[in-house]
């Protein structure tokens, strides 16, 4: 009995200690550590593999009621499924209670119309590595999996065998110096001619409703407009001639199936042989691959080709959603808790700052389309734009609004971290800088403020966080699937608050779930994850790096 009194007595005190309270946080932390590691190295690993260049395979296959077949592609995925998941007709073991099967990435869309396909392994035969086995990527139609023969320069064959790969490889890179000269005109040149001459209409129309009749104005835009339509007709011209010049060769490729067809080079972006590579070709061209989707904008329907323009969309409104926010929710923590009255109305509005943090993303998005879109930018448009109408500029979604909404959105998180930041600053401090003489707005300014620069950081960091993922509310106020321009470009006033922008978390919903190749368009899910994520902590590290740099100079100067 009085051993049984001890050792409750000591369960007791070991309670009352918090021991076990301290090693249970430890032991949650240290699982959500796991978690969260695990989820980051899955997306890491299903999403970085996709780009490493997987070995081509060649096998024949018999279709139920069908006469053998010859493919050629990259198996992508394996699964062990139930016989009665399996096509009738197949001549499976009869023992097998489960059947293997694979799924092959066989491309050659624009022949066989499938970029994907399951293969039942008892229906495959042998399967072979041919070193001359080649992938094709271009820039419509997905990769071709096939054998290259010729080249060809109009109707002329001027390299094959031996030859062939040397030839090719010149006319590859002549091929794309001349797509980037097409590209740089189509993009930069005929797009600044086109947005100087919308800008020239703007300015006509704007002269028909305010000023009437002026002759030297109008003589200026039409001598304006004339230059410009001589540059275009040039542009245009060298176009042409570059559109015919890149249109001169293609290359004449064998199919598994024994068919041949023709390749434009000037569609081709890439040509390789991956089972004759080595290791260092093999990682040469996994990094060029992954410059590519970092670096160039998407094609086919966002299922191949980089991302650039999503990450530059996220990035440009997360720094604009700061710029926006911070102000704000700084002046509104410094009212509340250096000069409101505290009373019933402070803590009434503390409340509603603390539920605002609370309210679903989407409710923000409503308000902002209804607020801002159709009520401030409709009003902005009849006051300054009302040449341009009834056609909008401000009154439609766009990167401003985006951002505008957003911080909305996160200037709860930044009024409480700064307010929490302010209450830390001992009241001995403000009082020994009033006794010095200062006034309370130079206290505040160059004390009180400065000092709690590390928690409005803080704030700050929390807000970048929410918001670089939030996808619900830009759906409804700026962000769109594919966007045509940046919203910063040489064009003045070279940033474009009023046009719509990509965004990396509505492109992972539209490549995931609206995507027409879902085979194609899952490994990308997961690489654009890993790199939304990526890019949310690397903003995070900046501004952590920021607050620790203020914490130690405000700490020094204390001290």
């Amino acid at each position: 009995m009085a051993r049984g009194r001890r050792t409750h007595t000591t369960v007791r005190a070991w309670l009352g200690s918090g021991s076990p309270w301290v090693w249970l946080t430890a032991g949650a932390v240290s699982v959500n550590m796991v978690m969260v590691t695990g989820v980051i190295g899955l997306i890491g690993v299903r999403g970085l593999e996709h780009f490493w260049p997987a070995r081509v395979e060649q096998f024949s296959y018999v279709e139920p009621g069908s006469d053998p077949a010859v493919y050629l592609g990259e198996r992508v995925e394996a699964e062990s499924v139930y016989r009665n998941r399996v096509a009738a007709g197949f001549d499976l073991p009869a023992a097998a209670e489960r059947i293997d099967r694979y799924l092959y990435k066989i491309g050659n869309r624009d022949v066989t119309g499938l970029d994907f396909k399951w293969f039942v392994a008892p229906a495959m035969g042998a399967i072979e590595r041919p070193a001359s086995a080649t992938v094709i990527e271009r820039e419509e139609w997905g990769n071709l999996y096939a054998y290259p023969e010729a080249i060809l320069q109009g109707d002329n064959e001027v390299a094959a065998g031996d030859a062939l790969w040397r030839t090719l490889e010149e006319r590859l890179a002549r091929a794309a110096s001349l797509r980037e000269r097409i590209e740089e005109i189509e993009k930069d040149e005929i797009g600044a001619v086109n947005y100087a001459m919308e800008r020239l209409r703007l300015e006509e129309r704007d002269l028909a409703i305010h000023s009437g009749a002026d002759p030297g104005a109008r003589a200026r835009i039409d001598a304006e407009r004339a230059r410009l339509q001589d540059g275009y007709e040039r542009m245009s011209t060298e176009l042409r001639a570059l559109h015919a010049e890149i249109d001169r060769d293609s290359l004449r490729v064998r199919l598994a199936d024994g068919r041949r067809i023709e390749v434009r080079l000037a569609k081709v972006l890439r040509v390789y042989r991956p089972n004759a590579m080595g290791l260092f070709a093999r990682f040469a061209l996994y990094a060029s691959k992954l410059r590519e989707f970092v670096f160039e904008d998407p094609r086919e329907a966002n299922t191949e080709g980089g991302i650039f323009p999503a990450i530059f969309g996220t990035v440009l409104m997360v720094l604009l959603m700061s710029v926006f926010t911070t102000p704000f929710g700084v002046v509104a923590a410094v009212y509340l808790h250096e000069y409101a009255r505290q009373g019933t109305v402070t803590r009434i509005i503390r409340i509603a700052v603390n539920n605002l943090a609370g309210v679903p993303s989407v409710v923000y998005g409503v308000f902002g389309l209804g607020f801002f879109v159709y009520f401030l930018g409709s009003n902005i448009d009849r006051v300054f734009f009302a040449q341009a109408l009834p056609a909008p500029t401000f009154g439609t979604p766009g990167l401003l609004w985006s951002s505008l909404t957003l911080a909305i959105l996160t200037v709860p998180v930044v009024i409480v971290a700064t307010e929490e930041g302010l209450s830390r600053i001992p009241r001995s401090i403000r009082e020994g800088s009033l006794a010095l003489g200062a006034t309370r707005a130079e206290t505040l300014w160059r004390t009180v403020l400065p000092m709690a620069t590390p928690a409005m950081m803080t704030g700050l960091i929390l807000a970048i966080a929410r918001a670089a993922g939030e996808v619900a509310p830009l759906m409804l106020v700026g962000v769109v699937k594919l966007a045509p321009t940046l919203p910063l470009d040489g064009n003045f006033p070279y940033l474009h608050l009023e046009r719509k922008f990509m965004h990396l978390g509505f492109h992972i919903y539209d490549v995931g779930f609206q995507s027409p190749n879902v085979e194609a368009a899952r490994p990308l899910v997961y690489s654009t994850s890993l790199l939304l994520v990526v890019i949310v902590v690397a903003l995070n590290l900046a501004a952590i790096q920021i607050r620790n740099r203020l914490r130690e100079k405000y700490n020094a100067a204390d001290s």
